[in-house]
C-alpha cells in the first residue's frame, strides 16, 4: 500500500480486498484470514479489522459465518446490455458474465403492446415472440432480460416461442443461419427510471419498494434497414455499469 494514502486504515484493508474480490483474485467461497491474523498483517487494532469487514459485508462482498469467519461472496455482476451479450456469445458461445448464470427462462407468442409494437413497426396487438429470461449471481437478480422478435421467425424457427433456453446460440445466431439476415447495426440507449410495479414484479422485489433502476434496450437491424429483435434489459436496485475501452492519446 503507497504511503501516500492518507485513508484510514480500515479503508484500506477494505479496499484492499475489494480489489482482490473484484479481480478474482479472491473467489466465491474463500475465507479470509482471521481477524487476530489481519490484525497482525496490518498492524492495527482488531477492531478496525472488523470496522474493514463491516465495509465489505456492507458492500455484500463476503459474509460472516458464526464461529467460523468471513467468507468471499463475490463481486456484483454488472449490468450488461442485449448488445453485450450477443457480442459475448459470438466470443464465448455464452451470454453469461462472469459469476452469473440465467433462469426461468419464458417465450410465447403474445400481443404486442404498444411501445413495443412502435419499435417493432406494427399495430399494437400484433403477434410478437416474448423471451425472457432473468440474470443472477451469487448475490440475486442482476437484470430481467426480455427479447422481442418479429412472429414471422416462429414459422421457421418455432424455438424460438417454447419456453426453453435455446441451443445452438443466441436468437440472432439462429435467425442468421436460418434465413441468411444478419444483424448489421444495433441502436443501444440507456435510461433511469423509478421501477414500475411492473418492473418490481420482474425483478422479484416486494410491491411497495421505491427503487431506481437503469433500463438498457438494444435494436438489431438487418442490411435493409429491417428489425431483427428488440432487447430490453432492467438492472436490479444496487446494479452498476461497467464499461472499457481504449484511451486515444
Amino acid at each position: 500500500m503507497s504511503r501516500a494514502d492518507n485513508r484510514p486504515p480500515y479503508a484500506r484493508i477494505a479496499s484492499h480486498y475489494r480489489d482482490l474480490i473484484a479481480s478474482e483474485v479472491l473467489q466465491p467461497g474463500t475465507m479470509l484470514p482471521s481477524i487476530k491474523a489481519l490484525s497482525d498483517e496490518w498492524d492495527v487494532s482488531t477492531a478496525t479489522v472488523e470496522k474493514a469487514l463491516r465495509v465489505l459485508r456492507e458492500e455484500q462482498l463476503v459474509k460472516g459465518i458464526h464461529g467460523i469467519g468471513t467468507e468471499v461472496l463475490g463481486a456484483r455482476v454488472p449490468i450488461s446490455s442485449g448488445a453485450e451479450r450477443h457480442d459475448r456469445s459470438s466470443r464465448t458461445q455464452s451470454s453469461w458474465g462472469v459469476g452469473e448464470k440465467s433462469s426461468g427462462h419464458t417465450a410465447g407468442i403474445v400481443a404486442a403492446p404498444e411501445n413495443i409494437a412502435n419499435v417493432l413497426g406494427t399495430a399494437a396487438g400484433d403477434d410478437v415472440i416474448r423471451r425472457s429470461r432473468v440474470y443472477r449471481d451469487t448475490h440475486g437478480i442482476v437484470s430481467h432480460s426480455t427479447s422481442w422478435i418479429p412472429a414471422e421467425f416462429a414459422r421457421l424457427l418455432p424455438e424460438l416461442a417454447k419456453s426453453e433456453r435455446l441451443k445452438g446460440g443466441l436468437s440472432l445466431d439462429l435467425i442468421a443461419r436460418a434465413t441468411g439476415r444478419q444483424a448489421v447495426q444495433r441502436v443501444d440507449e440507456e435510461a433511469a427510471r423509478i421501477a414500475t410495479a411492473q418492473d418490481l414484479e420482474l425483478l422479484e422485489l416486494e410491491p411497495d419498494t421505491v427503487a431506481a433502476i437503469l433500463v438498457l434496450t438494444a435494436r438489431f437491424l438487418d442490411a435493409d434497414g429491417q428489425l431483427l429483435e428488440y432487447g430490453v434489459d432492467l438492472g436490479a436496485p444496487g446494479r452498476t455499469r461497467r464499461t472499457t475501452s481504449e484511451v486515444l492519446r
